[in-house]
């Protein structure tokens, strides 16, 4: 009630006070709408996905809208404050910053506005544009401001009887005191909205998908010759509105009839858990990604062909999760807007729409610059009698990163890194893992480390949920741990795997232990996501140690002659075996799967040895051995196929 108050007794009209008062609005607006958010994510199945959902769609108005635009008012205010000098150098730089102020303030805040509105991204650029450069027109003003006021400033302390410098000389109509009178003003209010108004209809224009509309979509997507109308009168076309749900990696009804020359709106609601799950259409229609319990409408447009569809989270198509849309009394000729190969790569179904980063492999090349090996270092564990408890929080995220030089997807990853931290304990040892989901999509954890009912901890969670696992280990061995979301190869492929080592009682110290994780990747488009298609064919295109292509070819695992060496080993998969030997070297003592193959507890094996760990994916051991003179060691699969790949390292060993 004060502001209110204070702003009907002297009405804002510096270009800081309107600045302030358009960033009071539009914080009331974020909250009003927050607001209005929460209640319909508690009153969902899944408040928590829903209200995240919330926060990002506000978050970017209340940053641009209302933090931004305090900022540079405050800033308008303060800054000839600051600079001081008198009166009258304080009004030169004050008038400097409040040019244009009505200008500047109504375009931000109106092309601010029609970002919020349902308009395509192309009207959305172009006004973000606009307020950019509404925005940013501050700086060089403050610049100006700084040079006159200064420049006023010193003719103040020489006592010049000029009340400024010839360059601050008023230009226009202007107050003394930087106002511009009421006519000015509200001629700038006008040109404001009128340039925003120009702009989003010129665009809308360039873009028809623009202006909202029953038609709207239909033409759009008719323009696109992928099986929706083009006819004039679409707008007048017949109505056939559907109720589809998505659950259980299925949408139902998964076919749906629509006599040809009708247009479809497809009422999706996400009835699963859990999941979140979306709707894509081969004629260009496309819906958003829906968290458990959402719903939206999708106008699929004029249907004068057969159309398919599927949800295009990753896997989620190659699962079943695809709907049939049949055009009755079609024309045959017209052909159909069928998922074909390739379209769709957005799921990762078919990244040869967008190219595959498989064609960018080069094994040969050095990495990019910033390249840091995954630390393959085991360090030993405290000496101590009594069991530990390990508590590790694992946050799920996606990032963008190297797999090989040249080449980066989008991994998701458990705790920053693919494959995710190296857990290390003791039998006895108690481990409580809180898992984050930071994704987009829903994700879980299970430890093969632990014995325990699987219902509850290694349940999927969406996006912005979390959960508690806790096991005791209770037998010794390096187990793997991953993703069971299902398709559950697409998560490890992707990235979601590690391991936890549980030492054996009374394993022998070495000099130096290493860990190394094999794991696949399926190349999807450059930064982009695993490729299914290639997954489900097992065709990996990198095999890794510990989730880069030949990392430890750049970064060689040092070691000195004489000295014991130990390598634990776990094949991640999620398909491909793994027999890992060292070049010139040979394993005095091997231990797979909870037992000794060669040598024991109580020493090495004298007069025999091994050649090759073999180990099936979800499989570990370890294997010691002594180099016997300096110089470079390789390590490999021997699956050649998978060391050509990217299975391969090297040891440097020193005199």
């Amino acid at each position: 009630m004060s502001l209110v108050t204070a702003a009907r007794h002297a009405p804002p009209r510096s270009f800081a006070t309107l600045s302030a008062g358009a960033a009071l609005l539009w914080w009331i607006g974020c909250i009003v709408a927050l607001t209005a958010q929460t209640g319909i994510a508690w009153a969902s199945g899944s408040p928590l996905a829903t209200l995240r959902q919330a926060i990002d769609g506000v978050a970017p108005f209340l940053a641009a809208g209302f933090a931004a635009q305090v900022l540079i008012g405050a800033l308008s205010y303060l800054a000839p404050v600051s600079i001081g000098g008198g009166p009258v150098p304080v009004r030169a730089g004050e008038g400097t910053l409040d040019r244009f102020g009505p200008l500047r303030v109504t375009t931000a805040n109106a092309a601010l506005l029609v970002c919020a509105l349902p308009v395509t991204s192309l009207v959305r650029v172009a006004a973000s544009g606009l307020y950019l450069v509404a925005m940013a027109s501050f700086i060089p003003l403050l610049i100006l401001a700084i040079a006159r006021q200064s420049r006023a400033k010193r003719a103040a302390a020489l006592a010049t009887p000029a009340a400024a410098p010839d360059g601050e000389r008023r230009r226009g109509p202007v107050s003394p005191t930087g106002e511009h009178p009421p006519g000015r003003r509200a001629g700038q209010l006008v040109a404001g909205l009128l340039a925003v108004v120009l702009v989003a209809v010129g665009f809308s224009a360039a873009d028809p998908g623009a202006v909202g509309g029953p038609g709207w979509a239909a033409s759009a997507v008719g323009a696109s010759g992928s099986g929706a109308g083009t006819a004039p009168d679409a707008a007048n076309a017949p109505v056939q509105t559907v109720r589809v749900t998505a659950a259980d990696m299925r949408f139902t009804p998964s076919r749906i009839e629509v006599p040809a020359g009708t247009r479809l709106v497809i009422e999706l609601e996400n009835t699963d858990e859990t999941q979140v799950h979306d709707l894509v259409l081969a004629n260009g229609a496309r819906g958003t990604r829906l968290a458990p319990g959402a719903s939206e409408t999708i106008d699929a447009g004029v249907i004068t062909a057969d159309v398919d569809g599927w949800c295009s989270i990753v896997g989620h198509r190659q699962m079943g999760m695809t709907l049939e849309i049949v055009a009755v009394g079609a024309d045959p000729d017209a052909g159909a807007s069928g998922g074909h190969e390739g379209h769709g790569a957005a799921g990762g179904a078919g990244s040869a729409a967008e190219g595959s980063a498989a064609d960018l492999v080069d094994l040969s090349r050095e990495p990019s610059a910033g390249f840091s090996p995954y630390g393959a270092v085991l360090d030993p564990l405290p000496l101590t009698d009594d069991p530990v408890t390990h508590r590790i929080e694992l946050p799920v995220t996606e990032q963008v990163r190297e797999v090989a030089p040249g080449v980066r997807q989008r991994l998701w990853t458990f705790g920053g890194s693919a494959p995710g931290p190296v857990l290390h304990g003791r039998v006895g040892d108690t481990f409580e893992i809180t898992l984050v989901n930071d994704g987009t999509i829903g994700h879980s954890i299970d430890f093969h480390a632990g014995a325990l009912a699987p219902d509850e901890p290694m349940r999927t969670i969406a996006p912005g949920e979390s959960l508690t696992y806790t096991f005791t280990a209770t037998r010794a061995g390096i187990w793997m741990y991953h993703c069971s979301t299902m398709p559950m190869s697409a998560h490890i492929a992707n990235g979601m795997y590690g391991a936890v080592i549980i030492e054996p009682e009374e394993l022998p110290a070495v000099d130096r232990s290493y860990v190394l994780v094999q794991g696949e990747y399926y190349l999807g488009p450059q930064d982009g996501e695993v490729d299914t298609e290639r997954l489900a064919a097992e065709r990996p295109d990198l095999v890794t140690f510990n989730g880069y292509a030949a990392q430890y070819d750049h970064a060689p695992l040092p070691a000195v002659v004489g000295e014991r060496v130990r390598v634990w080993v776990l094949d991640a998969g999620p398909n491909r075996a793994t027999s890992f030997h060292v070049v010139g070297g040979q394993f005095d003592t091997v231990w797979a799967e909870g037992r000794y193959l060669i040598g024991s507890a109580a020493g090495p094996a004298v007069g025999t040895g091994s050649q090759a760990l073999a180990l099936q994916p979800a499989q570990g051991g370890f294997v010691e051995l002594v180099f016997p003179e300096a110089g470079h060691y390789p390590f490999v699969s021997h699956v050649m196929i998978v060391a050509e790949r990217g299975a391969h390292g090297l040891f440097a060993v020193t005199g």
